[in-house]
């Protein structure tokens, strides 16, 4: 019997809902008569808005009420941003579908002057003064900018979109650090003042992908949800989260990687660093786009070796 009715589980975030809302536009262009709600659950990553996200501990940070929900059978499947998603996934959920990555890149947002212009005197980050205040609640990012510039001043930020810009604007900082991908989703292009190359600034694991969760048993659901699959993504983000995965990394420590496509060949660049950046190492590895697990844990294999583990473990022993 064809499923008529879903109910999608979603943060309440104006990003989340634009998200989901692309989601169910998918849908129903393919489903002309299939009736879908969305229904907006609050996580803990939404609710602890005054802790760094570095401090809370990250596993289903943003991920686990609604995960909850869907076990319970209240909804029948989840939006979330791959990059929010554990590496392991409850029992009795799946990864159904990843879609078409965004732009995985990091981009760097200049405040907007008392005119209503950005501040010219600092839209690159070449240009910065030195000890400017720049804003970023992602340990990676804070790492791989205080590697390039060990002279500026990064400082915890939380909240949405929105809110994060307006404390920017508002606030003493020069600029931020966020992704390209919410930013642009969110009809906000225009605040990028410059993007970091992805193979060189190393991303979030999954950065700019949306991921659609789903039970392991609902085979309706992912019979609907299957137009939303991109192959592409699928192996690249793939080979990230295995790195990560072996890694046993989240947001409390700064890993980053990358993953892309050239012709058949499946490239992957991981990154791990101390908190300051100083101790920043890189490793790459590429194959057949049928070994992207395998070339995950290549990476991070590679990155264990050069050091990656001692330093990941000195940053968790100090909590």
């Amino acid at each position: 019997m064809s499923r008529e009715r879903l109910v999608i589980g979603t943060r309440g975030s104006r990003l989340a809902r634009i998200q989901s809302e692309f989601v169910v536009d998918r849908l129903r262009q393919a489903n002309l008569d299939l009736e879908v709600e969305l229904q907006v659950i609050k996580t803990k990553g939404d609710r602890l808005l005054e802790t760094a996200l570095s401090k809370i501990g990250d596993k289903g940070l943003f991920t686990e009420e609604i995960e909850q929900q869907m076990l319970a059978g209240e909804i029948d499947l989840a939006v979330h941003s791959l990059k929010d998603l554990p590496t392991e996934l409850p029992a009795g959920l799946k990864l159904a579908a990843i879609t078409a990555r965004e732009d995985p890149a990091d981009v760097l947002v200049c405040k907007i002057s008392k005119n209503g212009k950005n501040n010219k005197n600092g839209c690159k980050l070449a240009e910065l003064p030195a000890g400017a205040r720049v804003l970023s609640g992602s340990l990676r990012r804070k790492a791989q900018i205080l590697h390039r510039r060990g002279d500026l001043e990064v400082v915890d930020i939380r909240g949405n979109i929105d809110t994060r810009l307006r404390k920017l604007d508002k606030g003493d900082a020069e600029a931020m650090l966020m992704a390209a991908a919410g930013l642009r989703r969110a009809g906000l292009a225009e605040r990028i003042t410059e993007r970091f190359e992805p193979m060189e600034f190393l991303p979030g694991v999954g950065q700019g992908a949306l991921a659609i969760e789903i039970r392991s048993d609902d085979e309706e659901t992912a019979r609907l949800v299957a137009i939303l699959e991109d192959a592409e993504t699928r192996s690249t983000t793939t080979a990230e989260r295995s790195m990560l995965a072996r890694l046993e990394g989240g947001c409390q420590v700064p890993v980053g990687g990358f993953g892309w496509l050239e012709g058949e060949q499946l490239f992957l660049k991981g990154m791990v660093s101390d908190l300051a950046g100083s101790k920043l190492i890189k490793a790459q590895s590429s194959g057949s786009v049928d070994r992207a697990a395998e070339l995950g844990v290549e990476v991070a294999e590679k990155l264990i070796a050069m050091g990656g583990r001692e330093i990941l473990d000195d940053i968790l022993s100090k909590g």
